[in-house]
């Protein structure tokens, strides 16, 4: 990319172009031998339309539909919500699927390359070694609430907060007579504290706590959904065992949970203890037992040490939170590029968040290798669409206000952009929400938009990293999955670089191409497998809300 350009064309097919920086009304624009007077002053990140269209005209992006004109729009003009509205084309599977001979990028400098994680007896691999204490019920939240005063620091796990106050300044000065003018210019950020070596147990990166407001009340098939998740995050090889709380009564049964832990790991063999409550004596007994048996735990879990493997050991959970609009241009493409790259490897990766790959079905279900995990995905899509959608909400509301003002007009080019992480590999597998990840090559995940939701579904299907890009910025992270935050633009990770791990912004700037910052990023990927700590790590950004199957876009 040429580092005076001004605007892209993403798409040959496309009839709009994005503008790469500020263009003020009255700008002439020359791309690709054709001049464009601007309309309208247009932010860096927006786009313009590069013929007249009549109401109902078609705009085209990424290769595809993604809207049509409410009314004339001519030339050179804005294109925004106030002149474009959400429209995809139509989807479907040919009996006849045929999938076309695929080419892997070029794999030679990662070949030999491996990351140091945790092997597992079912030849799975951790990035990390993590305990967790999980409720089947939001009944005994509190319980896990106490467990985590009485384990973290006693067992040497750190502070509960990464980044501390210096309250007492402020009391001190309140005290000696100091102003609120003079007490808002303070500093009181003390500095904060990563996650160290634990004397006690080395080889445990940590204890996570993940509580919810589930299991109980609400439908019954929201309950199982859980006792499947939790026991997908038990099976997944970042966890080294589990200490579960059950009240006795709610919906979701230990039971549940165990059968999904048989069906999905018939020979685990990891200590896994299950403590309800209502057969306990009291509370503090429970607790008391809880404690011992976590205690138990970690010394079996810290036996395990981290040892070279593959990286076709490697599975990796495709995300984007707070888009803007060269999210689709610079990070998603770059997790693009990683995704082929771990495919050529034999790894798997896992592209999530179906209402945001709506107005692509057509291209993921050409790519889909069999034909029936093309009926999968078109099943999926349509189903939750229609359901989503008699309740008010369909996918064409799916942009948040943050992604409409950075550009991010409808949700066909929201989405667009967003399929661009899945790079350009058969689709080897179609998966339900909390179904696991069993083979190799690219996945797609049924989970929603929701950031939060869809990495919690990605840790709870297997995914043992996490690549999330951002143009917004967003905090997220995850209890036991390391989530690599990657920024769209170098103005937001200079801006957010407390919560922002790896700059693609590079790409927007010329200096670098997408081929070249996905192979910088793999080489990332690799030091956080083998125990570098995301940003989102050292903050506790412990993110975990479990999918509740109604309206959640």
């Amino acid at each position: 990319m040429d580092t005076q350009q001004k605007v892209l064309k993403i798409h040959p097919k496309d009839n709009v172009l994005v503008a790469l920086t500020d263009l003020p009304k009255g700008t002439t624009v020359t791309f690709e031998s054709n001049t464009y007077e601007i309309q309208n002053d247009i932010a860096a990140k927006h786009k313009f339309v590069t013929e007249d269209l009549d109401e109902g005209g078609a705009v085209y992006m990424y290769g595809v539909l993604v809207g049509r004109a409410k009314n004339k729009i001519v030339k050179g003009e804005l294109i925004s919500t106030s002149n474009l509205v959400h429209d995809t084309e139509k989807y479907g599977v040919s009996s006849s699927q045929q999938q076309s001979k695929w080419s892997a990028p070029d794999i030679s400098k990662f070949a030999n390359k491996t990351f140091l994680g945790y092997h597992r007896a079912d030849g799975k691999v951790g990035t990390e070694n993590n305990w967790i204490i999980i409720p089947l019920v939001f009944c005994q939240n509190r319980n896990v609430e106490v467990l985590k005063e009485a384990l973290v620091e006693k067992l040497g796990f750190g502070k509960k907060q990464h980044l501390g106050f210096n309250v007492e300044s402020l009391i001190e000065a309140y005290n000696s007579g100091a102003t609120p003018e003079s007490l808002l210019e303070q500093n009181i950020i003390k500095d904060g504290n990563d996650y160290h070596k634990n004397p006690l147990f080395p080889n445990v990166d940590g204890i996570h706590f993940l509580t919810h407001d589930g299991g109980c009340g609400g439908a019954t098939s929201d309950a199982v959904a859980l006792c499947h998740l939790l026991a997908g995050y038990i099976n997944n090889p970042n966890v080294a065992g589990a200490t579960v709380l059950s009240l006795g009564c709610q919906h979701a049964q230990a039971a549940i949970l165990t059968k999904a832990l048989e069906e999905m790991a018939p020979n685990l063999q990891k200590p896994v203890y299950i403590l309800e409550q209502q057969k306990s004596t009291s509370e503090k007994e429970l607790l008391a037992e809880a404690v011992k048996k976590t205690f138990v735990g970690l010394i079996e879990a810290n036996k395990c040490e981290r040892k070279p493997a593959g990286l076709d050991k490697l599975v990796i959970g495709l995300e984007c939170g707070g888009s803007d609009g060269f999210s689709g241009i610079s990070a998603n493409p770059t997790l693009g590029y990683v995704s082929d790259l771990i495919v050529g490897l034999k790894g798997a990766t896992v592209l999530s968040e179906f209402p945001e790959l709506n107005g692509v079905e057509q291209e993921l279900i050409n790519r889909c290798s069999k034909t029936e995990k093309a009926e999968k995905f078109s099943h999926l899509m349509s189903t939750y669409n229609a359901k989503a959608d008699a309740l008010g909400s369909g996918f064409y509301a799916n942009p948040s206000p943050g992604n409409i003002k950075d550009g991010l007009i409808t949700d066909a080019i929201k989405s667009a952009g967003a399929a661009k992480k899945g790079g350009t590999s058969p689709v080897e597998d179609v998966l339900d929400y909390t179904e696991q990840v069993v083979n190799p090559g690219l996945n797609l995940l049924c989970t929603p938009g929701n950031d939060v939701e869809s990495t919690t579904a990605l840790a709870g299907s297997g995914c043992n990293v996490i690549l999330f890009t951002t143009g917004l910025g967003t905090p997220t992270g995850n209890p036991i999955t390391p989530v690599i935050k990657v920024s769209s633009n170098t103005k937001l990770y200079e801006k957010m670089n407390d919560i922002i791990d790896f700059n693609t912004g590079t790409i927007i700037e010329g200096k670098a191409s997408i081929e070249q910052t996905g192979e910088a990023l793999l080489d990332y990927v690799i030091e956080v497998a083998s125990g570098k700590q995301t940003k989102a790590r050292k903050l506790r950004q412990d993110d975990f809300i479990p999918w509740k199957r109604g309206m959640s876009l």
